[in-house]
């Protein structure tokens, strides 16, 4: 394919993102918060550390406390470049990286597709549907994990195409091992893909003698896994040095929640197998269903991107054979099943979406290829002509270039972009002030790095487990003020926030567009 069309998607699709920018003056929701707020710290020079806490699961009793003991840090670290290089600490900086990346993934895909077939018009295809993402189109360019995990996970097979070609690259095994520690240090997830780099090393091993079978394996592992902790050692020992294990402590606690609420449950102690398994199958069971009918729609509607979905099955079937078909169809597999059985509170609520991303590439790739594969059979069979392939690889681009348009206005304009609340969080700064809040008065809210960024002031979140959990945290590090709104009274809290004079130990100080602020007495 000729180097000009690359150049040439890469600048069409920094256009999308550019655009979408304009309307997102802020990180608009909780994740992206999260990872700028990170940025900021690691610039500023105070290292993995936040004055700020949005969950209890890892056990801190104190702040700043160390950061980044639920989500992974590379989104942070790609924040922090981008102010660094501009001097400021403001959002345009900090999402520089992101908006290049989401440039990077239409030429990527269209790489990849290229390898499959040597044609330069499904490539081509493939590269503008990488632009036109639909659900995926508002968040590639925010500061978040979207845009990296498709540019490692578009990367990685790449890579495994080498090794098809030429399966004694030892390099190549190496870049998988670097690929598959830059994905887990975006997200704890990206473990899997080392574990697909060692199934791998299996399938591309020589069929001949046992021995060399053996020996290939082992050897082609072992570079992964060097590649692996090149990325991952470092991290590895600062949690060593943070929490004394390799694996910060928040993720598994996740194992044992009961609801999604529970995220935020104080103290993290209450979540044990005993105190799950206490649910009693009838209602394990019942969430896992809810967490399946989610997966399968984000499945269709996020990866599948709706109309590509049919076609992606067919190219699929018609690629069946193809290593890096199995490998996706096999990762994609585990994460349906790990975020609807073993995390079905965080995959259902957006977990699965984020992991999938990586996937986005190769299901571009094999878009067009299934419409081809249908088009191609149909011709064999008298019905339609080269002109027919052409005008419904067209149509199939002006669809997902309308959905994307279609989802995009609906996220920023319709719906809003953001959660909603963190805009009043300067004012609601402004009344704490003017009510003698002092400056390292800490206050519980409901999006506590949000909170952070707009004011600068300490921030926890507000935990699950109804009045005395929030007393228990207001004791525990030093908290004034409870801010309520809307979206975040938690079912325990309710009657709070419908009453708000109804405690002696939540004094009512008043309300600003919705939320109601009150001091906490000891």
């Amino acid at each position: 394919m000729k180097r000009g069309l690359y150049l040439l998607l890469f600048i069409l699709g920094l256009i999308p993102p550019l655009g979408i920018a304009h309307f997102q003056t802020s990180p608009g929701y909780l994740d992206s918060d999260y990872y700028f707020a990170g940025g900021i710290q690691l610039v500023q020079g105070r290292g993995f550390t936040e004055p700020y806490l949005w969950n209890y699961l890892d056990g801190t009793i104190s702040l700043p406390h160390p950061s980044h003991s639920y989500w992974m840090p590379l989104a942070s670290i790609i924040s922090a470049l981008g102010m660094w290089v501009t001097g400021k600490t403001d959002y345009a900086s900090a999402r520089i990286f992101f908006i290049l990346i989401a440039g990077l993934i239409p030429p990527l895909t269209a790489s990849l597709a290229y390898t499959f077939t040597k044609r330069q018009d499904l490539a081509l295809a493939s590269g503008v549907l990488a632009i036109f993402s639909v659900y995926h189109a508002p968040f590639v360019g925010v500061t978040d994990n979207f845009g990296l995990f498709m540019l490692l996970g578009g990367s990685y097979f790449l890579v495994a195409t080498r090794l098809l070609e030429d399966a004694t690259r030892v390099w190549s095994w190496l870049l998988l091992g670097l690929l598959s520690g830059l994905m887990t240090l975006a997200r704890s997830d990206g473990l899997l893909w080392l574990a697909l780099t060692f199934l791998f090393a299996i399938w591309r091993a020589p069929k001949e003698l046992f021995s060399r079978k053996i020996g290939y394996v082992v050897r082609s592992a072992l570079i992964a896994l060097a590649g692996f902790l090149l990325i991952m050692a470092p991290w590895y020992a600062r949690n060593m040095k943070a929490y004394g294990s390799i694996m910060a402590p928040g993720g598994s606690r996740a194992l044992w929640l009961e609801n999604y609420d529970q995220t935020f449950v104080y103290p993290a102690s209450v979540l044990t197998r005993d105190s799950f398994l206490a649910l009693g199958w009838k209602h394990i069971l019942a969430d896992r269903m809810w967490a399946l009918n989610n997966n399968l729609q984000s499945g269709f509607a996020a990866h599948g991107g709706i109309i590509l979905f049919p076609f992606i099955i067919a190219g699929i079937i018609y690629y069946r054979r193809d290593e890096r078909v199995k490998l996706a169809g096999i990762a994609w597999g585990i994460l349906f099943l790990v975020m609807t059985f073993v995390f079905p509170f965080a995959g259902a609520r957006g977990a699965f979406f984020h992991a999938g991303a990586a996937l986005q590439p190769i299901w571009w790739t094999l878009a067009p290829l299934g419409l081809e594969s249908i088009l191609v059979s149909l011709r064999k069979r008298g019905i339609g002509n080269d002109q027919n392939r052409v005008v419904f690889r067209s149509a199939l681009i002006m669809v997902a270039m309308i959905l994307t348009g279609y989802v995009v206005y609906l996220r920023l304009f319709t719906l809003g972009w953001g959660e909603g609340g963190d805009a009043n969080y300067p004012a609601i700064e402004q009344f704490l002030a003017g009510h003698g809040a002092a400056k390292d008065d800490v206050v519980i809210v409901r999006n506590a790095p949000g909170y952070y960024l707009e004011t600068g002031r300490s921030a926890i979140s507000i935990p699950y487990g109804g009045r005395d959990a929030i007393l228990e945290v207001a004791d525990q590090f030093s908290a004034d003020y409870l801010v309520l709104e809307p979206q975040a009274a938690l079912d325990p809290i309710k009657d709070l926030f419908q009453d708000p004079r109804s405690s002696d130990q939540f004094i009512y100080m008043g309300e600003l567009d919705g939320a109601r602020i009150y001091e906490i007495q000891p």
